[in-house]
């Protein structure tokens, strides 16, 4: 029988080069234990905390972890896991300032009196986010990359794309593991470039994928966030929740033809308006108290009936309330500023056109208060795990908070149960095998079928969803689903076969939680 690629063993397996993931490797290898961190992609910043524009929630004025708590519960429509609001509003704006400022120096953007400025976003009731201009993750990932890559006890490889999850009861060569608990033995990752496959052994196994927008048809999610974590975990047996909660992001730029990318929410935070093609100001008739600073969920769909009310393509952010505040709009955004104005629009002096996109997963691998999966040493940390956090909704800038605190508990977590895990037996766990794959890609195939997911989620599943939509979006994925298994099963392994995958199997993930609440609340929106 044909192996493929070689074998790796470490003590610690980390899937993801984000804030999350980062954090969980470097504080499990400064305590001396090997740490193997893959990124699929080639440069290892590129992840989702690299999109991250608006900032992270530390401590404001006249501000408590009570009223931070008050604010995500509320936003959270009912839903929020009231142990994990508790965690994060008490140990998040701490672990901020000693783990980002002081240990990691990031060096967040200051005010005229020196002092940091703190800005606000929509649905807080305090001013509490610290930013680095407007691209808050890309400074905090180019940091803990340069962390990372001096660690030496941390083996950093790029370009290598997690294939499975390796458990003892379906890779075991004894047959009778099937009767032990489902316990994460590490990954099969492919090396992009020679398409080899690796078996990497670990006694502790790290999520820490990102999302899954890229099985919408328009995001603001890079290309690698198709799910891969969520879909592996689903395979292995760990619990999904609330996978109907996916967060729409308000105001995406658009023009047609033209890639969408995100207008940060801080630009309504600090005083932008919205606009219907009519040039009315519309947020009033959708939330007297908080107008465009409300609830994502409300903007969201606001702008989507605005939208269909008016049979426009967009609507509009308009700036010119912000120079009556006294902001500077170049200084203050200066990439937004910079990408707008690279596809005609001078955001100084015109209406930006907007439309909302899949933002975000409010869902995911359910775990508990320090990461932990329900199947053995598997954790999974940031936007992949579902802490319960953002319940119906996620709280603006509530993110990288929770990758920071998180990865922050998971590494220690590692570090402080690791001695207690007996050594695992890995001589029955196979090289992965693929004699018999004679079949080429055919990229036309994977594009198509890429196509008929992100059309199907978008018109069935997105912001505004019903009982026939959602009825026929499973129907028509589930027969695909039938196929891409299929052409899985004898063809040669790409990255895009891969991700096809794992598409479809979140796609139907998304839609079978989506099909079984009848209930519109957050995010998840239904119209009958």
């Amino acid at each position: 029988m044909k192996k493929n690629g070689g074998r790796i063993e470490t003590d610690v397996l980390v899937l993801g080069s984000g804030l999350s993931g980062c954090l969980t490797a470097l504080t499990s290898a400064k305590k001396g234990l090997r740490v193997t961190l893959i990124t699929s992609s080639r440069d290892p910043e590129e992840s989702n905390t690299w999109y991250a524009q608006g900032g992270i929630v530390a401590e404001g004025e006249n501000d408590s972890p009570e009223l931070l708590e008050e604010d995500i519960l509320r936003a959270g429509a009912g839903l929020c896991n009231p142990e994990a609001v508790r965690t994060l509003a008490n140990e998040g704006p701490k672990l901020v300032n000693e783990v980002l400022i002081q240990e990691i120096g990031i060096e967040f953007t200051k005010g005229t009196k020196g002092s940091f400025h703190i800005t606000k976003e929509a649905a807080h009731s305090r001013k509490r986010i610290l930013h680095v201009d407007d691209a808050t993750g890309r400074a905090i990932v180019d940091k803990l990359i340069q962390r990372v890559r001096k660690e030496p006890n941390i083996k950093l490889i790029s370009n290598h794309s997690a294939v499975d999850l390796i458990t003892n009861t379906h890779h075991s060569g004894n047959p009778l593991s099937i009767y032990e608990d489902v316990t994460s033995m590490g990954a099969y990752i492919m090396d992009k470039k020679t398409k080899k496959v690796k078996t990497v052994l670990a006694q502790k196994t790290v999520l820490a994928t990102g999302g899954i927008g890229q099985i919408y048809l328009h995001t603001t999610n890079p290309e690698g966030a198709r799910g891969d974590g969520l879909a592996m975990a689903g395979r292995a047996g760990a619990a999904i929740i609330n996978a109907e909660f996916i967060q729409f992001h308000p105001t995406t730029f658009y023009k047609k033809g033209a890639d969408r990318f995100l207008i940060s929410e801080a630009v309504r935070g600090e005083g932008a308006k919205l606009r219907n093609g009519k040039g009315e100001l519309f947020m009033k008739n959708y939330d007297k108290k908080m107008e465009d600073l409300a609830p994502r969920d409300v903007v969201a769909r606001a702008i989507h009936e605005e939208m269909v009310k008016n049979g426009d393509d967009c609507v509009f952010l308009d700036l010119s309330f912000l120079k009556g505040k006294g902001v500077n709009i170049k200084k203050r955004f200066p990439n937004i500023y910079k990408k707008c104005l690279a596809h005609g629009i001078d955001m100084t002096k015109e209406l930006v056109p907007v439309v909302p996109s899949a933002h975000y997963f409010c869902g995911g691998v359910k775990v508990d208060s320090l990461g932990r999966t329900n199947v053995k040493d598997l954790y999974a940390v940031g936007e992949v795990s579902c802490t319960g956090l953002h319940g119906a909704n996620r709280l603006a800038s509530t993110s990288l908070l929770e990758c920071l605190v998180w990865g922050y508990k998971a590494g220690k977590d590692i570090v402080e149960t690791i001695d207690s895990v007996k050594p695992k037996d890995f001589s029955s766990i196979p090289l992965w095998e693929d004699a018999g794959l004679e079949e080429e890609v055919d990229p036309a195939l994977i594009y198509q079928d890429w196509v008929d997911i992100k059309t199907t989620m978008w018109n069935y599943a997105g912001i505004v969803r019903t009982s026939k939509r959602l009825e026929r979006a499973r129907a028509d994925l589930d027969y695909l689903r039938h196929r891409i298994e299929q052409f899985y099963r004898r063809t040669k392994l790409t990255d895009n076969l891969i991700g096809l995958r794992n598409g479809i199997l979140v796609a139907l993930i998304v839609i079978n939680a989506a099909n079984r609440n009848k209930e519109s609340i957050g995010c998840h929106y239904r119209k009958g």
